[in-house]
């Protein structure tokens, strides 16, 4: 079949185009930015469309000739019209695959009851209804808690298992909940673009186990050889003040975690497993949770996890400007430039800039990075927590801490968005530079202000950066010159100062 996946750029979407490709059929990937895929391993045996799903132009044309849509599209950040942003692009999409005469539609939505929805389970049961009232067979699946490597539910329960052994916990730890395996959700996408018989409706699935959330992570805490957790309900905490509890435990932002939290309020148990009529259970029977936990981690100790949570953001919106933009198309622009040679190969010393962040960090003040991520969190951004998706290589698209890489040339640049709460755009480029036949290591921090609360921003912080830009730039280099190995400590009193003539070239 020839399938068209929209939102290829996200955590089921990115896993979801390779499980088509090896199954025979033909995929088509639609996203907003086709740079996002230019280094998935995949992309050369795919066709990419760059559209929009709320432009009925452009969803017209990434519809030419498909037979299924995969239909991934949701918005789980805050701000009070995502509904309504939802809405218009599942019905300007759901049309334009009228048009097109596409044989089916396959959406994967949520396990909710039909009352006291929250907004965003609203949004999501409301979307699948668009779908099913359209003339082009639909069919919607609705899963509970997916628990893979990267998801931000496994995330979640990982990190508040392993990082509280005493919980005091709110009241939606003890409702029940179906989890499902990423490898089964999978299964049954990929099963519907072969399920010949015309199907208009909503399945309901899930794994084999029921349980609450204090079960899972009891379940979590036994697979992962931990002690015992316990866990102490307090019926006070509203979703509100639990989602601002997960930010600060967890990875995941306080703006992702609330419409988590609010959706485990909500039993979410398959009220059937009708589904079974057209696509079979697996030989072995649908995973259990704890497999599904034990697979997980094997994938994060193996540094394989192919996506995650945080691969659906977005660095900024198209119309954004670059720091490459000729003249500086977006008005005012500071710079913090600084460049050192290094004692070591560009191949050395691109190793080292390829692994920034995550478990290696930032090479400079450790304790300043980690109050400007834990100040982000505290206004509702995103923190250093989300760490990477593999600890080695990076591609386009990838997040890394509060950074997302927006454009990476192998052995010579790494430039990172800043996705943390600022009042502009900033940018941090790494790059590697030959000078007089040596190695030289590049860094520009740059940041756009908007307005004047942006310019206010960047000459409070401007006096800080010899302290954090400064030893960073000297460590970045050293690591390359010991061989790969992180160094991020700052520098002992008396180490030579970054500006001086005998460590400075021209950038």
């Amino acid at each position: 079949m020839r399938c068209l996946v929209t939102g290829a750029t996200g955590y089921i979407g990115g896993r979801l185009v390779p499980e088509l490709l090896d199954a025979g059929h033909e995929v088509r990937c639609m996203v907003r930015s086709a740079g996002r895929l230019r280094d998935q391993p995949w992309v050369s045996r795919v066709e990419v469309a760059q559209a929009d799903a709320a432009d009925a132009e452009q969803a017209a044309k990434a519809l030419e000739g498909i037979d299924v849509v995969y239909y991934l599209i949701h918005t789980m950040g805050g701000g009070s019209d995502f509904a309504a942003a939802d809405r218009e692009a599942a019905t300007t999409f759901a049309a334009a695959c009228e048009r097109a005469g596409v044989r089916r539609v396959v959406y994967l939505g949520g396990l909710a009851p039909d009352e006291r929805l929250s907004p965003h389970m609203r949004s999501r049961v409301e979307v699948g209804e668009i779908f099913l009232r359209s003339s082009v067979p639909a069919v919607v699946l609705r899963a509970a808690v997916i628990i893979g490597s990267g998801s931000a539910s496994f995330e979640m329960l990982r990190h508040l298992t392993e990082r509280l052994p005493v919980m005091t916990t709110p009241r939606w730890v003890g409702t029940r909940t179906q989890p499902i395996a990423i490898r089964d959700v999978l299964r049954y996408l990929v099963a519907w673009a072969s399920v010949e018989e015309e199907v208009n409706r909503s399945f309901d699935i899930g794994g084999p186990d029921v349980l609450t959330y204090a079960d899972m992570m009891r379940v979590y805490a036994e697979v992962a050889g931990l002690p015992r957790r316990l866990i102490i309900p307090v019926p006070l905490l509203s979703p509100g003040l639990s989602s601002h509890w997960v930010g600060l435990v967890t990875p995941v932002p306080a703006s992702l975690a609330r419409p988590l939290v609010e959706s485990l309020r909500n039993e979410a148990v398959c009220g059937e497993h009708d589904i079974a009529r057209y696509v079979d259970d697996p030989p072995g029977g649908l995973i259990g949770l704890r497999r599904a936990v034990e697979l997980a981690l094997q994938r994060v100790k193996e540094a394989k996890v192919v996506t995650r949570w945080s691969s659906a953001s977005t660095p900024g919106a198209p119309s954004d400007p670059l720091p490459t933009d000729p003249d500086w198309a977006g008005g005012s622009l500071y710079v913090d430039a600084r460049a050192r040679r290094v004692d070591a190969s560009p191949e050395a010393l691109w190793a080292v800039i390829e692994s920034v962040g995550g478990e290696v960090g930032w090479y400079s003040l450790p304790l300043a990075w980690s109050l400007r991520g834990l100040l982000d969190r505290l206004v509702g951004g995103v923190g250093l927590r989300r760490g990477r998706r593999d600890p080695r290589r990076l591609w386009v698209g990838d997040s890394v801490d509060f950074w997302r890489v927006e454009e990476i040339e192998p052995g010579r640049l790494l430039r990172l968005r800043a996705e943390m709460r600022l009042p502009g755009l900033a940018w941090l480029e790494m790059r590697v530079l030959t000078y007089r036949g040596e190695t030289v290591y590049g860094q520009r921090a740059i940041f756009h202000p908007r307005g004047l609360a942006g310019h206010l921003y960047w000459w409070s912080v401007a006096p800080f950066h010899s302290l954090v830009f400064g030893p960073m730039l000297r460590n970045v280099a050293r690591a390359a010159e010991r061989g790969g190995r992180s160094v991020v400590h700052p520098s002992p009193a008396g180490a030579p100062h970054d500006g001086g003539p005998r460590d400075t070239v021209p950038l």
